[in-house]
């Protein structure tokens, strides 16, 4: 198991991406035709594991992550929580976990030292209205631009762009970066030369992906140790059962992707 505890007294850097709406199927298949070899090496054995998210759209899910509340296990045994906020005196956190004395991982975390940083995504990270506000105002520091977002083709690569110019600015001094990966939510038709958003769409987006994300965790962990945490917040319905889209508690919605390692 990930000793959280131990690597965040110890001030490694935490990089937490979500790649956006990915479904678990999809990322499952994409990785198993070797559409995404360059995360299949850096990946734990095993590959993907299906977790089950907490929200069923991308508000609720990263308010969820940020309070301790990560994807869990489709069973009832579960690993050890990697954070969370302090419980009440009856209940006993592994010691593994890290228990932060505050109302969310970001401030927690600042009360060990970390800069949070929001390489945003989707419009719940662009300000451009009150409720795009929420999640990106919870950070130190936040980055959004239209290219960040999912019309642009080639948005993985101008984010990853913005992480490392990031992670190069705070070199000596705990980080937790975090990445909203736009590339996987609609529209992603247009890695197909579509107009419509598929399965198949998704899972190209994904390949598109691939690279730029084994690039952005290559390049940090060649300075260091960093804790790395890639899920989906959610999945999204494509005519599943005649459901389309997110927000509803469909298993192609509430099943998704989710790995942790250590590297470095």
């Amino acid at each position: 198991m990930i000793d959280a505890a131990d690597i965040i007294r110890s001030g490694s850097s935490i990089l937490f991406v979500t790649l956006d709406s990915l479904r678990y199927d999809v990322a499952r298949d994409a990785l198993d035709a070797g559409r995404t070899p360059q995360l299949a090496r850096l990946l734990p054995a095993g590959g993907w594991e299906r977790r089950q998210t907490p929200g069923s759209f991308t508000l609720p899910a990263h308010m969820a992550f940020f309070s301790g509340f990560l994807p869990k296990l489709p069973h009832p045994q579960q690993p050890p929580r990697l954070w969370e906020c302090r419980p009440p005196a009856f209940k006993r956190p592994h010691p593994g976990t890290f228990v932060f004395e505050a109302a969310n991982l970001l401030q927690g975390l600042a009360l060990h030292g970390y800069r949070s940083v929001c390489i945003g995504g989707v419009t719940y990270f662009s300000r451009e209205t009150p409720l795009g506000s929420v999640l990106p105002e919870m950070f130190d520091e936040d980055h959004w631009e239209p290219r960040f977002c999912s019309p642009e083709p080639d948005s993985t690569r101008h984010q990853v762009d913005r992480a490392l110019a990031v992670a190069d600015h705070y070199t000596g001094r705990p980080l937790l970066l975090f990445v909203n990966v736009s590339a996987t939510h609609v529209p992603h038709g247009h890695y197909l030369g579509a107009s419509t958003d598929t399965r198949a769409s998704q899972q190209a987006a994904l390949a598109y992906a691939d690279e730029h994300l084994a690039h952005l965790i290559t390049s940090l962990t060649s300075r260091g140790r960093w804790l790395i945490i890639m899920c989906a917040d959610h999945g999204d319905a494509y005519g599943d059962d005649g459901f389309h889209g997110r927000g509803i508690a469909h298993p192609a919605v509430m099943n998704v992707p989710f790995a942790t390692l250590v590297r470095g």
